[in-house]
Parts: C-alpha cells; structure tokens; sequence
C-alpha cells in the first residue's frame, strides 16, 4: 500500500539543499530550453510525499504535484544525496535547482514527481546504477503512471542525471518518452558518471543542458561532449549551452 506523508522527506532536509558545487542561480533559462517559462499560470493541485514501496521492507519518497490537462509528466532527480526538502503548503522546499523549478514545469502544464530517498537514506554515485536502485526507479515510475498516464520526460541534475541516465538504459518502458541531463557528472573517474554508462543503448531524445562556466570538478563543460559521442542511437541529441546568471 502506498502511504501519503507531508511531513520532513527522509533525513536529509529540514532546510534548503546547498549545493557543494557553485553553480549560477540564473539557471531558469533551462526552462525557456525546454519551452516551460511560465507566462500564465495553469490550474493545478497542490503536491503531497508518497511512500511508495520498492523492495521489500524499503518505501521510497515521491513528491508528486498535477497538473491539470498535463501534456506530460516530469520525474526529477534532484542532485547532492538526493531528496526534496519538506513539503510546505502543498510545495517541496529543497533549494535544489531542479526541485526549485518545479512551480516552472506545473505553470506550463507538466505534472511534477520527484524521486526522493529510499528509507530515507542519502544515495551515493555508487548507489544510483545498481539493480537494487533500478527496482525502486521502476516501482516509483509504476507510481506515476497510476497518477497520470502522459509521457514521462526522466530529468536529473548534477549526481541526479546518474540516476536519470541509469533508468533511461536500463529501465524499459514505454511510457518513458524522454532524457534531460543539466550539469551533467562527466568526471570520468567518478562511479556512474554519464559518459562512463552505456550511453548507445538509449534510444529516446535526450537533451544535454549545461553552464560555460559551471565550476563543479565533476561537471566541466570541456568534458560535456563525450556524452553527445557516445549517444550513437538517440533519434534526436541536443547540447544547449548557457552563460551568465547569479553564482550562489
């Protein structure tokens, strides 16, 4: 049985996520990339934490806010040890890029998961391409498609795109439509960075986002490439590069 929780999600967050790496807070024209700025305001409900079990004796995290007439639906891997913060007024709170974009993606007619923590517990590079994790990305995404059945767009950032990149190779379903990576772990020597995963065998459109100047170690913009190289069976690959913006 899935329970309904709004209290604090895991361990992790009883305040906003600070990201280890700095990064430009200016990073909402990630969402003019992808055509989701708001302009107006579509109606939606307020979101709610969802204990969703995964294996057995584990329940993972979901954060999931509708959208009403959605075109899709966005399953988010925030980055760090994972999770969305505390759900407050029907709204996640984690300072976390992708978490804080979420009012963004429900304005323009997306529904919004958010993948949160397994038991509650931080994941780890390691961690987010083992088949242990692989189950709880399919139990979570058979939570979603109970909820809505659109389309389902994978997007992580920073140690979220490990995660997003393992479940788009590895986790086969037909309601995934797509594959967005922002600040991507290109770090080659790091466990289940982007360029070291399997990258021919997705075959769903994948757009890569990243900062010219983004000043994570693990995320260097000159290595960014290497993930458009080995994307050799995506229909459709697309590198959008940005500047500027507020550094945090």
């Amino acid at each position: 049985m899935i329970s309904k929780n709004k209290e604090r999600e895991g361990d992790m967050l009883s305040k906003p996520y600070a990201p280890a790496c700095a990064r430009p807070r200016g990073w909402r024209s990630f969402c003019a990339g992808v055509a989701l700025l708001a302009t107006t305001f579509a109606a939606h409900a307020q979101g709610s934490t969802f204990k969703v079990p995964t294996r057995e004796g584990v329940s993972t995290t979901v954060f999931w806010e509708a959208t009403q007439d959605a075109k899709a639906t966005v399953l988010l891997f925030p980055g760090g040890g994972g999770g969305y913060g505390r759900v407050e007024n029907g709204k996640a709170t984690s300072g976390n890029f992708l978490v804080r974009s979420a009012p963004y993606f429900t304005a323009n007619g997306f529904n919004v998961a958010i993948f949160g923590r397994p038991n509650g517990k931080e994941l780890d590079y390691a961690d987010r391409t083992t088949a242990e994790h692989m189950t709880d990305l399919a139990k979570v995404l058979e939570f979603v498609k109970q909820k809505s059945d659109r389309p389902v767009w994978l997007v992580g950032t920073s140690r979220g795109t490990v995660s997003a990149t393992a479940m788009a190779i590895q986790v086969h379903d037909p309601a995934i439509a797509g594959l967005v990576l922002t600040s991507s772990i290109v770090s080659y020597a790091t466990p289940g960075a982007v360029p070291r995963q399997d990258l021919k065998a997705i075959q769903m459109p994948v757009l890569v986002y990243h900062h010219a100047k983004d000043a994570c170690k693990l995320c260097q913009p000159h290595e960014v490439e290497w993930i458009l190289k080995g994307l050799s069976n995506a229909p459709v690959k697309k590198l959008m590069t940005v500047d500027g913006g507020r550094w945090s």
